[in-house]
């Protein structure tokens, strides 16, 4: 598979996170059947910066840190757009991360 097509494989997901809630790197890699990949789905959100219908500050680290914020134009911008959605953030962590958060389906 090449990275093209897991990288649109990756925003088809992203797309689906509910406004107020996140996901994690993992938890997308998982769903897409390669649960392995979360660094790839890392390199995805990072490649997405120029499609304003993929919500990548809502994809975080598993333990609800804001790990992608440096490649947000501006050092806020990721928390900024959290914060916008009620999403509670202190020192880059997500606050109540457990209850935000939402688990992709997995891809049949």
């Amino acid at each position: 598979m090449s990275n093209e097509n897991f990288f649109e494989r990756v925003y088809a997901v992203a797309r689906q996170i509910p406004y107020g809630r996140v996901t994690s790197y993992g938890a997308i890699a998982k769903a897409l059947g390669a649960a392995r990949s979360a660094r790839m789905v890392g390199w995805a959100m990072n490649a997405s910066h120029s499609m304003d219908d993929v919500p990548a500050h809502r994809v975080v680290n598993r333990k609800g840190l804001l790990t992608g914020k440096f490649h947000f134009d501006g050092t806020n911008l990721m928390q900024q757009l959290l914060e916008s959605e009620g999403i509670v953030v202190v020192d880059n962590q997500i606050i109540d991360f457990d209850k935000i958060f939402w688990e992709p389906e997995v891809e049949s």
